[in-house]
């Protein structure tokens, strides 16, 4: 086998000398593998939340369209990023062959069941065909063949929950396990986006660490989505509004919390122009966790700017350590959670 660089770089193909993720197109030929990387036989791939909304919209809601747009961004670039959105996502799949070098360095053994928890925007990818589009949950089944790097990080498929559950939690495993991290007992926490599916997520684990002397404020978009959170009773105010106006929500905000705003917010919707909502709704001192890819962060740097707020603004990153034990570990812990996810996810 041919020896491989921990970050992939090997397979980059134009342009040379940046790392998978901005590369243009990388190298996704799978018929021989470098001695550091693990061939993957996918099985799903789940599209993320911001990318697939744009995908479906630009297809029209055509499932037909949908592949084709899907298909034409693997053949320009050998991996799925989204051009307009630029992320992708992550999958579910088998592990084919493992190389040389990894002996005796991973825990994985050809047959496992593994969700990788790098985005799909850096991961060499191979479509032969696409089988099924679930559009209600960001998700496509498919034949192909996938390339995880030595420096990728990955999760085993659990025995006591269904594949396309673990699926669904793992693919927003940052959005909880950075909650668990930022909210402190009596905070106000305000998630915007909660009704969806890392919003339920963080909403359970929001309140799980503000505690009895805490608050957690959860809005939603749709009529849907508020009834479905007030029904998990894991917000101690639901409401319904527009995360694009933030007067409006600033106003709703200010009622809620007497004035004093929030501690933490945590943005975790797919569209844009929200930035300014979770901004003014957050105390000067406080923190904002942009978990979102629709964030775009020059607006959220100028913005807060504009406003004099002087919270500090975190990046959604999709990586903390122990995430998607942690993640996996709300599941388990909710029966109400996992109920609704495995209703929406993995019927």
């Amino acid at each position: 086998m041919k020896k491989g660089n921990k970050y992939g770089l090997h397979r980059v193909i134009e342009p040379k000398g940046v790392l998978p993720q901005p590369a243009n197109k990388l190298d996704n030929n799978m018929d021989e593998i470098y001695d550091n990387e693990i061939l993957i036989d996918v099985k799903t791939l789940n599209i993320d939340s911001a990318s697939f909304t744009q995908i479906e919209e630009q297809a029209g809601g055509d499932k037909a369209k949908i592949a084709e747009i899907m298909l034409g961004i693997v053949a320009k670039q050998g991996k799925h990023r989204n051009p307009v959105t630029g992320s992708g996502g992550m999958l579910l799949g088998v592990v084919e062959k493992i190389g040389d070098a990894l002996a005796g360095k991973t825990d994985l053994k050809v047959g496992d069941k593994i969700a990788t928890l790098v985005s799909l925007s850096l991961t060499p990818l191979r479509i032969d065909r696409i089988k099924d589009i679930r559009p209600d949950i960001d998700q496509v089944d498919i034949d192909g063949k996938a390339i995880l790097f030595e420096s990728g990080i990955y999760a085993k498929i659990p025995d006591d929950m269904p594949e396309t559950l673990a699926l669904s939690a793992l693919d927003v495993a940052g959005a909880p396990a950075q909650t668990a991290k930022l909210v402190k007992p009596g905070d106000t926490v305000l998630i915007i986006g909660a009704g969806g599916k890392s919003g339920m997520l963080c909403s359970y684990e929001a309140k799980k660490r503000a505690g009895v002397t805490g608050k957690v404020i959860g809005l939603c978009h749709s009529e849907r989505s508020t009834k479905r959170l007030e029904a998990l009773g894991f917000c101690d105010h639901v409401f319904s509004a527009d995360a694009t106006q933030p007067v409006a929500v600033l106003e709703k905000i200010e009622a809620l919390t007497d004035g004093g705003l929030c501690d933490v917010t945590i943005n975790n919707v797919n569209i844009t122009d929200t930035e300014m909502t979770s901004i003014l709704c957050t105390k000067d001192t406080g923190v904002v966790y942009f978990f979102s890819m629709a964030t775009s962060f020059t607006k959220a740097a100028l913005g807060a700017e504009g406003v004099g707020s002087d919270v500090t603004m975190i990046v959604g990153n999709g990586y903390t350590r122990g995430h998607a034990e942690i993640t996996l570990q709300l599941l388990r812990e909710s029966e109400k959670l996992r109920r609704i996810f495995t209703e929406l996810y993995a019927s």
